[in-house]
């Protein structure tokens, strides 16, 4: 297991660059290695009374930025406002083939079936509204490489926009990818940018893009 990588801590919260390929938290079938367990096991070192709370996750094999909070109050405040908190979330994604339209707003509202795949549909009444921004970075004859802006934070929400434009993100088999270059999902977590009640200052947490993303795009 790497070393755990601390963005930003205080007595509050803890902000930490999770890897690809490590749960945020347990799940049925795996119980430990769960980048909660690394966060709680640092803080108890630290004081064995010390705790941490969830209040967002990132997907098993999406890599990047994640917030944590230290103690039930903060838990609470994050977690009840997170929407109006939130000012902007950031991720760089590699998606198959060439997307010709450079900039784009992806909107629909967000389902899920009974064997927890999320999808999209234009019945308001049973889904859940999701906005994804996109903008082109670099591409080359296989792939592009995208800045994504969620306007709101859906289960899959970029995984399901990318597959309803027919550009999957690259090694997400969930959702029809065909190709996986880099042994992971192609999505990263790059920015949070975020105003918690309490603080004075808004934070902006940022996490650069693993270079085997870059190293895909490198003769262009």
């Amino acid at each position: 297991m790497k070393k755990l990588h601390i963005i930003y801590e205080d007595k509050n919260i803890i902000v930490v660059d999770k890897p690809a390929k490590l749960l945020t938290i347990a799940s049925a079938k795996e119980k430990y290695k769960t980048l909660y367990k690394e966060v709680s096991d640092y803080l108890k070192k630290k004081h064995a009374s010390n705790k941490v709370y969830i209040v967002h996750r990132l997907d098993y094999e999406t890599s990047g930025v994640i917030l944590f909070a230290k103690n039930h109050k903060y838990k609470t405040i994050i977690q009840n406002n997170w929407n109006n908190i939130v000012i902007n979330r950031e991720y760089q994604a590699i998606v198959e083939g060439i997307v010709t339209n450079k900039e784009q707003t992806i909107k629909s509202y967000l389902k899920e079936t009974k064997t927890h795949l999320s999808y999209s549909t234009t019945d308001k009444q049973n889904g859940k509204l999701a906005i994804t921004k996109y903008k082109v970075i670099k591409q080359n004859n296989k792939y592009s490489l995208l800045q994504i802006n969620i306007l709101t934070g859906r289960k899959n929400q970029i995984r399901v926009h990318m597959q309803d434009i027919n550009h999957p993100i690259i090694g997400d088999k969930k959702y029809h990818s065909k190709e996986n270059p880099l042994n992971r999902l192609g999505l990263h977590a790059c920015l949070l940018e975020i105003n918690i009640k309490g603080y004075k200052e808004t934070f902006v947490f940022k996490s650069n893009p693993p270079k085997a993303f870059l190293n895909l795009f490198k003769d262009n």
